[in-house]
């Protein structure tokens, strides 16, 4: 495995990081095709014993139960110095006032839950899941400001917004003396690139480490267009996805199979090396739900592809609507 600094901050994250949406318990939450606990832990362990350092989950993922898990597992396999926990806030929790959003009295609740479920005294970073247009941005910012100060974070981040809603939360951290955003988790893959018009330009004159999440598009880009899987067929926030421009995503899918082939690796690790070698990029996100997903994901950040190759892969994209907000 290899390390690299998040944006401009001290923190060495891995560069790739293991998303933590696949695992919780399948009768909590809407994620039915999640992994039990005793699913979930040999992958977990397996990902520190290859080096990952880096786990990403959030309080929605089925309802806190990703938490839960990954919490004990890295409390049983390895120290709590020696990785970096992220999680996020932003999704409903509970019914009522209050259960969901970024106010002031949602983070600093959803903020001491997760660090309950997750067991510990501190994330590395805290993330607002979405942007809420109901709260003031500036709310927003000196409560995540409070929360960094009073050590129940190390940094924070957001995901999945518009780059001039990203610049006022900077602008705003800015003038009113509180802690910026150090990342951004967003939508970027080879299917989608509408990122790099206007999110990670500013990123990468920011300071700002990029966190990819759905690097390998929900999977369409490692596996045969029509194929289905249990995921694929019960993710209904995923099913919403790529179907802009389905014959043009089609023809990218097959370029990923060709240069797969060439180089005699699989589509995933193709998929994953092209999303690392972008300038913006510091650690995609990669879910797994079987040993395999996992060592393509470390195979990855040992394959580099040449000029040829990436200009190969990029050639078939067509310009669409951004998605994923």
């Amino acid at each position: 495995m290899k390390y690299t600094r998040l944006g401009s901050t001290g923190l060495e994250v891995s560069v790739v990081t293991l998303g933590c949406m696949s695992f919780g318990e399948p009768d909590r939450g809407a994620h039915e095709w999640s992994l039990t606990e005793d699913a979930s832990r040999p992958l977990i362990r397996q990902a520190i014993e290859a080096g990952i350092t880096t786990f990403d989950t959030a309080n929605v993922y089925s309802a806190g139960s990703s938490e839960e898990i990954v919490g004990r597992a890295l409390a049983d396999f390895t120290t709590r110095e020696e990785v970096v926990i992220a999680t996020k806030v932003h999704g409903r929790m509970r019914r009522g006032p209050n259960g969901a959003g970024l106010s002031r009295a949602a983070i600093l609740t959803e903020i001491d839950n997760s660090l309950r479920r997750l067991g510990t005294d501190y994330v590395d970073l805290y993330q607002i899941h979405r942007w809420d247009p109901e709260v003031p941005i500036e709310e927003t910012m000196e409560a995540l400001h409070d929360v960094v100060k009073a050590g129940k974070a190390r940094y924070i981040g957001a995901s999945s917004m518009f780059a001039w809603q990203f610049a006022k939360a900077q602008y705003t951290a800015d003038l009113g003396g509180w802690t910026r955003f150090v990342s951004m988790q967003d939508q970027y893959n080879l299917i989608n690139r509408e990122e790099e018009r206007e999110m990670h330009p500013f990123c990468l004159d920011q300071g700002v480490g990029v966190l990819p999440w759905s690097p390998l598009a929900r999977g369409k880009l490692t596996r045969d267009w029509d194929a289905q899987t249990a995921r694929s067929g019960a993710d209904k926030f995923g099913g919403t996805l790529y179907k802009q421009d389905v014959e043009g995503d089609q023809r990218i899918a097959e370029v990923v199979k060709e240069v797969a082939d060439e180089l005699g690796v699989t589509r995933a690790q193709v998929a994953l090396a092209w999303v690392r070698q972008q300038p913006a990029v510091t650690s995609p996100i990669v879910g797994a739900t079987k040993p395999l997903h996992l060592e393509d994901a470390i195979a990855s950040v040992e394959l580099t592809l040449t000029p040829e190759q990436l200009e190969r892969l990029e050639a078939p994209y067509r310009v669409r609507e951004p998605e994923g907000f």
